[in-house]
């Protein structure tokens, strides 16, 4: 018997070393909105929304361009101070990429991340769904 393989799709994402991005892994909702309520105000972020790429999986993406270290910096601070294992295991990654990278298609069987709150001037044009 022989197995017949399906070509892979490609996995699209946007990467830069610019954009603040948090990774929240089996996380609730409330939980993040907590984070980058905090991040934005500790680090004057402006604004942010966060993205839902299945059950209690979240990324959340800032709107004011900073440099690599202070990249680092604020998601090493998150990673520190929530004591969340995956948004520490996402620093380590990124500071071995060098970059940032948000997955914008499905990856296998998640769909693409759709956007399910907005909070500040740059995003106010998204609506606030999930609360």
């Amino acid at each position: 018997m022989t197995a017949t393989s399906s070509p892979a799709s490609p996995i699209l994402g946007y990467t830069d070393t610019a954009t603040v991005k948090l990774d929240f892994d089996d996380t609730s909702f409330r939980t993040v909105r907590y984070w980058a309520f905090r991040t934005m105000r500790w680090f004057n972020l402006h604004g942010f929304i966060i993205l839902k790429s299945r059950a209690n999986c979240y990324h959340v993406v800032f709107d004011r361009a900073v440099s690599w270290s202070k990249n680092l910096h604020i998601v090493a601070w998150v990673s520190l101070l929530s004591r969340n294992e995956r948004v520490t295991t996402y620093c380590l990654m990124q500071c071995i990429k060098e970059s940032s990278t948000l997955r914008v298609s499905p990856k296998g069987e998640k769909p693409s991340p759709r956007i399910v709150y907005g909070e500040h001037y740059a995003f106010s044009v998204w609506d606030n769904r999930e609360t």
